[in-house]
């Protein structure tokens, strides 16, 4: 499949299931399930600061819209896809990435993948969390919610990529 073709529907496919089903579940403590920041991580490697910041922004800012949430996906969407390259290259190959290899669970590993999108969820989570709660009072609370939903998310991330990835088209 063209990788313009797999990025939208991955984009449609992100956007509909975090705002028609993970929004409307209350599992409680605080607890919020979000999945697309996946769609940053499994952008080709190549792509551009200002693309990756283009992306992040449209697809924060349709899951605000239709969440009524006033930009607080696409503020820590920003922010994962500002920090992608960086948090990349601290756990780069040795060779290097190969462009046209597509970094998801199956082709680049369970350490890679745990370290690099765990980091970049945790920061996405958090900074998601301080900015709806906009006080450090509650700081308490906000690494309550982050410490509870941060591993759902990556749990639910990494059986999305099991349930909708081929093996044998990653490689």
């Amino acid at each position: 499949m063209n990788q313009l073709v797999k990025n939208i529907l991955r984009f449609v496919f992100l956007l509909l299931v975090q705002v028609l089903v993970l929004n409307q579940i209350e599992i409680g403590f605080g607890i919020q399930l979000m999945i697309y920041p996946l769609f940053i991580l499994l952008l080709p490697v190549d792509t551009s600061i200002s693309g990756l910041l283009l992306l992040a922004f449209l697809l924060g800012i349709s899951i605000d819209a239709m969440s009524n949430t006033y930009g607080l996906h696409a503020s820590s969407l920003l922010m994962v896809a500002y920090f992608r390259p960086i948090i990349f290259k601290l756990f780069a190959p040795r060779d290097g990435y190969d462009p046209l290899l597509e970094t998801n669970l199956i082709t680049m590993g369970y350490k890679w993948f745990i370290n690099t999108f765990g980091i970049l969820l945790l920061m996405h989570h958090l900074w998601f969390f301080m900015l709806e709660m906009f006080t450090l009072n509650e700081f308490a609370f906000i690494l309550q919610k982050t410490a509870l939903s941060v591993p759902l998310s990556f749990l639910l991330c990494m059986l999305v990529q099991y349930l909708f990835m081929n093996k044998s088209s990653s490689k």
